[in-house]
């Protein structure tokens, strides 16, 4: 039997688990974590555990138990959070995290490497010397949502037993049956019900797997140990749950919670964990039937005195989980990767045959045909729109990584620093999303070493002794703009300028602007560390963000005011598949601007000359003249046209000699000859079957507004607005 499948399967369960256990631990770590945090961060080890048995991964049950049984205090209000113990539960999931990515490598997990961390677990978990805990909790246990001090007896005088065997128990040669005859020699079976939810029809039953539960009611003398024993060769396929005779409420609400999550009724759900008979449910619905006007089943039950209220508040929370796990079930589908790159990759080739027809239809002047066309062309636009959207996540997939990062290095270093998150709900091209985290994650870092003061200098300076570290993320013009922000003490200029000089990289001399010196920092081996640290300190990192973000086609700007703090600033493209394009004309060639960065389009005015910026209404328009910048041949025409473009908050204007109009644009990669060319972001393939080259609009404005700056002065630029 292939369970590679199955393998897979667990380890994105588990890496699910336990991104959701460090959520709820950093939660508890500022205070936030309530009740229901408590049982969910139980099952989530627990869970892992179980799965992990069913694959013999022994490493993992064995220290995930070790997790449990100091989960299993704290639920039961045994032990409370603190600093100390939300760090060595964080140091613990780490710890699964990197038996889960061994395992996923194919790589054996060796239970000694996690020794250290279960003997610091022992210490919470009430073990003393290392010994057996007082009351260690079995793997098969479920987790309770009752408070404590509810303990009730309200069982029956006999055992109740909740048996669900694993699909391949016949073909193991075992058979259910004889289990439960067997218990036979223990005392007597008082009842037995068959569980059939699992059952298939009959075309798509295999009649060598065991699709049948059982709950069975068993008065006997016999120790729980001693019931437990006779599942002996079956317990790790199978799941096994003992209730014993006069048990509490949260015993049989634990059962209640380890019932698999069908969408059951509630008489069937309390039948099936043993609190409620079958008589008894019959006389109740008879009494709900009755009732005018009629009432819930579990008021019923509750006014009958039949079943405790929190008994039947749990069952109609597993009912009610269950309707929404359903709901969400049907609402979602989990499809790979490669196809949906391959799907993205079809709509662009089809984005592409649709021009090619719309322009045929053009040429031959046919009235029908051009109608037919333009709305094939829009249907083909609803497809591409649909298909990218397929493609967009959250950023704040990328964003939950930083909680933790953010409360571990500024405790490394002393620091107390309050991480603020916004427009996580911003959506990007997934693929952006897999390539943006490690840019991300050294700014950050960077942010927490060199940005923030120690609490001592910043109450000094007269601030606040917590400092703020800000993530934002919203769209603007096509793009997707981050903000990585502190409110630290801000660049040096003089610092920075004084270690570029003694680099070489810029002479004593320079006249630089502030933001020329601020993206000094970006040179590769660049910093001001006085020491290194593990955090930073050998150059290596800004030059590295630089390179990355660029290669997606994006820019890094640098806003930084002394005493105030630092705002790292990404823009990156929504997408790297199909934008709507706004196509232009010089010479022969042709280029495409994406149409979300275009403002308007004006004429170029006379008089102009060799000038690198113009009056537009008055406030100076930097611009660059595609022919000269791409030395392409040829006269310019007597009349320009200027495409004016907005990228981070600033406008340039681009001279093109015609204006084509917008059209929808496939964006295909660059060789490895062009892909460095300044000013060009990819290419795409016209409807003629030529190829456009794509304008990068950030490099483009960057380029005007510092071309302008050498060109002119601050007077010049006055008797332009006079002009």
């Amino acid at each position: 039997m292939d369970l590679s499948l199955a393998l897979a399967t667990f380890l994105e369960e588990s890496r699910e688990l336990l991104a959701q256990m460090e959520d709820i631990l950093l939660r508890a770590d500022r205070g936030e974590a309530g009740g229901e945090d408590m049982n969910a961060l139980f099952r989530c080890a627990h869970t892992i555990k179980g799965s992990a048995g069913l694959f013999g991964l022994d490493a993992v049950v064995h220290f995930t138990h070790g997790v449990e049984n100091v989960l299993d205090r704290l639920r039961n209000g045994d032990l409370a959070f603190s600093g100390e113990l939300v760090t060595l539960l964080l140091e613990a999931q780490d710890h699964i995290a990197h038996q889960v990515a061994a395992i996923a490598a194919g790589d054996p997990v060796e239970e000694a490497a996690g020794a250290p961390l279960l003997a610091r677990l022992r210490v919470f978990a009430g073990e003393a010397d290392g010994g057996v805990p007082a009351e260690a909790p079995r793997a098969d246990e479920p987790a309770c949502t009752v408070e404590a001090g509810s303990s009730v007896p309200i069982g029956a005088e006999h055992w109740h037993l909740s048996l669900r065997f694993g699909p391949e128990v016949l073909r193991n040669g075992m058979d259910p049956l004889s289990f439960i005859h067997y218990l036979r020699t223990l005392g007597e079976l008082v009842h037995v019900e068959t569980v059939t939810d699992a059952l298939p029809d009959l075309e798509g039953g295999d009649p060598e797997v065991c699709w049948l539960g059982f709950e069975v009611a068993l008065r006997s003398p016999a120790s729980k140990a001693e019931i437990e024993s006779v599942f002996e060769f079956v317990q790790d396929s199978a799941t096994i749950i003992i209730v014993p005779p006069n048990s509490r409420v949260e015993d049989f609400i634990a059962l209640i919670e380890s019932l698999d999550e069908d969408q059951r009724r509630l008489g069937e759900i309390l039948v099936a964990c043993g609190s409620l008979t079958p008589r008894e449910l019959e006389e109740a619905l008879a009494c709900q039937q009755a009732a005018v006007p009629p009432q819930r089943l579990g008021q019923v039950l509750v006014e009958q005195a039949v079943v405790q209220p929190q008994v039947v508040e749990a069952a109609l929370g597993k009912q009610r989980a269950a309707e929404e796990r359903r709901s969400s079930e049907a609402k979602s589908v989990k499809v790979p990767a490669d196809r949906l790159d391959a799907l993205i990759d079809q709509v662009g080739e089809l984005v592409i045959a649709g021009a090619a027809t719309q322009l045929q239809a053009q040429l031959i002047h046919s009235r029908e045909l051009h109608e037919t066309a333009s709305n094939l062309l829009r249907l083909v636009e609803d497809v591409r729109d649909a298909a990218l959207r397929l493609r967009m996540t959250p950023i704040g997939e990328v964003f939950n990584r930083f909680p933790r990062v953010v409360r571990d290095v500024s405790r490394e270093l002393g620091k107390d620093i309050e991480l603020r998150i916004g427009g996580a709900e911003t959506e990007l091209d997934k693929s952006m999303v897999e390539k943006i985290g490690d840019p991300l994650m050294h700014l950050v870092r960077n942010a927490i070493d060199h940005g923030i003061e120690s609490p001592e200098r910043r109450l000094a300076a007269g601030k606040p002794a917590r400092g703020t570290l800000q993530l934002d993320a919203y769209h603007e013009s096509g793009s997707i703009v981050i903000e990585v922000a502190d409110d630290g003490g801000g660049l040096d200029s003089e610092r920075i300028f004084a270690k570029a000089v003694e680099r070489g990289l810029v002479a004593p001399e320079a006249h630089l602007t502030t933001a020329e010196i601020h993206r000094l920092i970006l040179e590769p081996g660049f910093s001001t560390a006085s020491q290194v640290t593990n955090l930073s300190g050998r150059g290596v990192g800004m030059d590295v963000v630089k390179s990355n973000v660029e290669a997606l086609r994006g820019s890094l700007d640098i806003d930084s005011t002394p005493g105030r703090g630092t705002t790292m600033r990404l823009c990156l493209p929504l997408t790297l598949a199909i934008i709507d394009g706004f196509r232009v004309g010089v010479g022969e060639a042709s280029f495409i601007l994406p149409l979300d960065a275009v403002l308007e389009c004006i004429e170029l005015p006379d008089g102009v000359g060799e000038a690198a910026y113009l009056n537009l209404r008055d406030q100076v328009l930097p611009f660059v003249r595609l022919r000269r910048m791409f030395a392409i041949a040829g006269e310019s025409p007597a009349r320009q046209s200027v495409v004016v473009v907005r990228f981070a908050g600033r406008q340039a204007g681009i001279v093109v000699d015609r204006l084509l109009g917008e059209c929808q644009t496939v964006i295909k990669p660059l060789g490895r000859l062009f892909e460095k060319v300044a000013g060009i972001a990819g290419s795409t393939i016209l409807g003629t079957g030529d190829v456009a080259l794509i304008l990068d609009v950030p490099q483009l404005v960057q380029r005007a507004i510092a071309h302008e700056g050498r060109l002119t002065g601050s007077g010049q630029r006055a008797r332009a607005l006079a002009a």
